[in-house]
């Protein structure tokens, strides 16, 4: 099966890096939004939905926006910004601490910092 993936804020050095990993896989489907539709809400909110995971790469507010854009409880959500870090409805990205299992199943995930990574990883 085909997981359909769209990044919010591919245009981004971030987003940029994950689709470039993501175009030669087989069992990914990356959804594009051109320069013109890139920063329309209404292509936006279409590509997030039509989705089955979106990837945030975008700044807090921008984030807190795209997922509030999520209309489904289909859309499984990770999120590269510090916006959802802390929220209480998502999971902590690292699964060494918070188990591989738990971030394989969770719907919402934030993605930890590379200070907080370096940091958690030593101790």
């Amino acid at each position: 099966m085909t997981a359909r993936v769209f990044i919010d804020g591919a245009a981004g050095t971030t987003g940029l890096e994950i689709a470039d990993r993501l175009a030669g896989r087989s069992e990914f489907e990356l959804l594009i939004l051109d320069e013109e539709r890139r920063k329309d809400d209404g292509a936006r909110a279409e590509a997030i939905n039509s989705s089955d995971f979106v990837i945030l790469c975008l700044p807090d507010d921008a984030a807190r926006a795209a997922v509030a854009m999520i209309g489904n409880d289909r859309t499984r959500v990770i999120d590269a910004s510090t916006a959802h870090r802390t929220a209480p409805d998502w999971t902590y990205g690292f699964p060494e601490v918070v188990g591989h299992d738990t971030v394989a199943r969770a719907r919402r995930v934030s993605n930890p910092g590379c200070y907080s990574t370096g940091f958690i990883a030593l101790v």
